[in-house]
């Protein structure tokens, strides 16, 4: 990073888990991690370096309550604590020992503790060993009331001896995972029910950067379904940044579909079209595949067949990562990520506003290729892409 150097009062140190699995990729997943961290803090003045297997973020102090909200919501993060940057030399850890554990005791953490040993620098004269038994017994001589507690402490004191000493406590969890844009793009299908943003969430979690599309049909679906899945997609970016919304007229499409199909065909040729739309759109933004919230058997449109027919308009792999999820354990994450009240609201995407009383369960792929091609709907589509809109949300 080019320009003055950013002088800093706290130190973040993060830990990651899976990325140290890359071996040889290791350092351009590190990297993805590093702009994953700088994309959720734009704004805000960072000294972001690495050493092994560790990530550390310099900060000025009133920025330390954003940027750890931010490394909560951060992909590729398996935990993150403040810590403290000493010189290696006994002295300075005991004195930065006293410190936190002081602030431990006021923080009414408990007085059982243990002190954590792990030299990356093996030419540190003391082993790991001996290093936790000095810092145990200052500690222990400074404060009365702590005991060493190995097995059941209330606390631990965790020193690595690197470059330089670090010292620091308990850690906060993350999210594990990958980071964000380390696994290519995708174009999520985002209806504004439950089920698609926790899709993209998850496929967020494995690295993939998204653009979502949303289809809107006035006067058919109001404006309070399209606000919807603007604030969905405002919570997606909470995880992925970098995360756009395409809003498109489809009410042309429908008027096509209404006209020409069969009245039990009318809910999977929308989907198809939708799917053919997903992949014009991927053609023109760079995504390498399809995002969707199916998951097997919960409706008419999700049956074995159905995929199978909507999965044949698009030539790009297709993900559905809820494909073998129920209902509860998808609404569960719908919680888990601050989604399922928005998605909630009571206004209905044009799929469950034009769902025939009798939908196709079991339809045979080959008459319902035919049924696509007799909509005669390219053209369509192609005006609709022209015309999307490219939501800042």
């Amino acid at each position: 990073m080019s320009g003055p150097r950013l002088e800093t009062d706290g130190l973040f140190l993060i830990k990651y888990g899976e990325i140290a699995l890359k071996k040889r990729n290791r350092g351009t997943f590190v990297k993805s991690l590093k702009e994953s961290i700088r994309a959720h803090l734009p704004d805000v003045p960072l000294a972001v370096h690495e050493t092994f297997h560790r990530v550390f973020v310099g900060f000025r102090t009133k920025d330390k309550e954003r940027i750890a909200e931010a490394l909560g919501h951060t992909f590729g993060v398996v935990s993150f604590c403040e810590a403290v940057r000493v010189p290696r030399e006994m002295p300075a850890l005991e004195e930065a020992a006293i410190g936190l554990a002081e602030r431990f005791l006021a923080e009414g953490r408990g007085a059982r503790f243990k002190a954590e040993v792990r030299r990356a620098d093996k030419s540190f004269p003391l082993t790991s060993y001996e290093i936790a038994c000095r810092i145990g017994d200052v500690l222990s001589s400074r404060f009365p009331e702590l005991i060493v507690d190995v097995h059941n402490p209330d606390w631990i004191l965790s020193i690595e001896i690197r470059e330089r000493a670090y010292l620091y406590g308990p850690q906060s969890p993350g999210l594990y995972g990958l980071p964000v844009g380390s696994s290519g793009k995708g174009v999520l299908l985002l209806s504004g029910g439950i089920d698609s943003p926790v899709a993209g969430w998850m496929m967020a979690k494995r690295g993939m950067a998204l653009e979502a599309v949303y289809f809107h049909s006035p006067p058919f679906t109001s404006q309070g379904a399209r606000e919807k899945v603007e604030s969905l997609t405002r919570i997606l970016r909470r995880y992925a940044p970098g995360t756009v919304l395409h809003v498109v007229n489809f009410t042309p499409v429908l008027a096509r579909i209404k006209e020409k199909a069969k009245d039990e065909e009318v809910t999977l040729l929308l989907r198809a079209c939708m799917m053919r739309f997903a992949t014009l759109l991927a053609a023109r933004r760079g995504g390498e595949c399809l995002v969707t919230g199916e998951s097997l058997g919960q409706v008419a449109s999700q049956t074995v067949e159905s995929i199978h027919f909507t999965g044949t308009l698009s030539e790009l792999p297709v993900f559905r990562p809820l494909i073998g999820m129920n209902k509860e354990e998808i609404i569960a994450v719908a919680h888990k990520i601050e989604t399922f009240e928005t998605s909630n609201l009571p206004y209905d995407d044009c799929c469950v506003l034009f769902s025939p009383a009798h939908p196709l369960i079991h339809p045979e792929v080959n008459r319902m290729k035919s049924a696509y091609n007799c909509l005669s709907v390219e053209s369509l589509l192609v005006e609709a892409l022209e015309k999307s809109e490219l939501v800042s949300v």
